[in-house]
């Protein structure tokens, strides 16, 4: 391994004691959801203060646009491995620690992020590893389905658990989130809470009188149905943006809202910035990243009641049952017809985003590499 660079990072206008990080970082990503996401807002965060970070890409593969975004910030290799939650079966999984060994070889990597915490599942003991848990099949059938995982489902239960006891640190992205997987898999050593952040810049561009949402709808736990019946009876028009079929064939109808289908994330966050109100039903939002840009853009937040709703946005939103269509209905509606109530909340919600930078989140993961990287001494490298 290459060793570790000491930086003084800048919070707030003061520099912090000087800390050990890891000069190269390999993190595995997807092309699917929020993940891609966060890793490029903490690859370009990590890329500021002179950490390498190469991304590792599993499952379907990127669009152009988004491999030219990761080669900007680092460099991206895709690997020829599906994501857990898309294989049939964990075999689909076996050579997943050997190709990121592989590139951690090939890259002199010192430290491993992986944001699927089972990919932690066999590497090999001489390199420190933080997992993050963005969200997990087990947390999520006890939250959309009130169950545990049907049992051809479970050795994803268990390799996450294996994943949990290899890595070094683990990261989850709200305290709710962290009291969920405990629950499902009893403590874990070394668990975290770094919050999630936005690069979403705090336009106020003219609002119009439309309502939007943005999510992978053809997953039960984004709640579309529940917002597609409250369409029907909110006074403006409703806009679900987001893919309405899943890669294993998942389907959802929209028949009151309308749908754009999937758009690219500049394109989501011209449309949000736009929208007077903002909504998310989800069941199951370990964080919600939606929320966090919608606030970010000057929208009033319409949230499902779940508990990392709650923890985040208590105060500066306004919630509803997420079985209930007529509460989401009736919820915005009320922002429609008091303008000034609208104008309060969302200028509340952005206030509260204040919270969630991306600084904020770097020093919190950077922190955690720092853990990580303890275990591990090894000589500072000159330059």
């Amino acid at each position: 391994m290459s060793g570790v660079v000491s930086v003084a990072i800048e919070t707030d206008g003061h520099p912090s004691p000087p800390q050990n990080l890891p000069r190269r970082v390999l993190m595995t990503v997807d092309a699917v959801g929020g993940v891609w996401r966060y890793a490029m807002d903490l690859g370009a965060a990590a890329q500021n203060i002179g950490i390498e970070v190469i991304f590792a890409g599993f499952g379907p593969p990127p669009t152009v646009a988004q491999a030219d975004e990761a080669n900007r910030i680092g460099t991206l290799e895709w690997v020829p491995a599906p994501l857990d939650w898309t294989a049939a079966a964990e075999q689909e999984l076996t050579r997943v620690p050997w190709l990121l060994e592989k590139l951690v070889a090939q890259h002199s990597v010192d430290l491993l992020h992986v944001n699927l915490p089972s990919q932690a599942v066999g590497i090999d003991e001489d390199i420190p590893v933080v997992a993050v848990s963005h969200s997990c099949v087990a947390t999520w059938f006890q939250s959309v389905r009130g169950a545990q995982p049907p049992p051809d489902w479970l050795w994803h239960k268990r390799l996450n658990s294996e994943g949990f006891k290899r890595a070094n640190v683990v990261l989850s992205p709200s305290a709710s989130h962290a009291a969920a997987l405990m629950r499902c898999y009893g403590a874990i050593k070394r668990i975290v809470v770094v919050h999630n952040a936005t690069r979403c810049s705090c336009r106020n561009t003219q609002k119009q009188h439309f309502v939007f949402a943005a999510g992978r709808w053809w997953d039960d736990g984004k709640n579309g149905a529940v917002l597609d019946a409250a369409a029907a009876r909110i006074d403006w028009p409703v806009l679900m943006a987001g893919a309405c079929t899943g890669p294993d064939g998942q389907r959802i109808t929209l028949d009151h809202a309308n749908s754009p289908g999937e758009l690219s994330h500049p394109e989501v966050t011209k449309l949000m910035s736009r929208a007077s109100v903002v909504v998310s039903p989800s069941i199951y939002e370990p964080f919600g990243l939606v929320a966090l840009e919608a606030a970010r853009v000057g929208a009033a937040l319409v949230l499902a009641d779940i508990p990392s709703y709650r923890e985040l946005w208590d105060g500066v939103a306004v919630f509803a049952d997420p079985q209930d269509p007529v509460a989401f209905a009736d919820a915005v509606n009320a922002f429609i017809y008091d303008p000034a109530r609208t104008i309060d909340f969302a200028r509340r919600a952005q206030m509260r985003s204040t919270d969630f930078t991306p600084e904020a989140q770097r020093d919190g993961v950077l922190n955690a590499y720092r853990q990580a990287m303890h275990a591990f001494p090894q000589p500072a490298t000159e330059g």
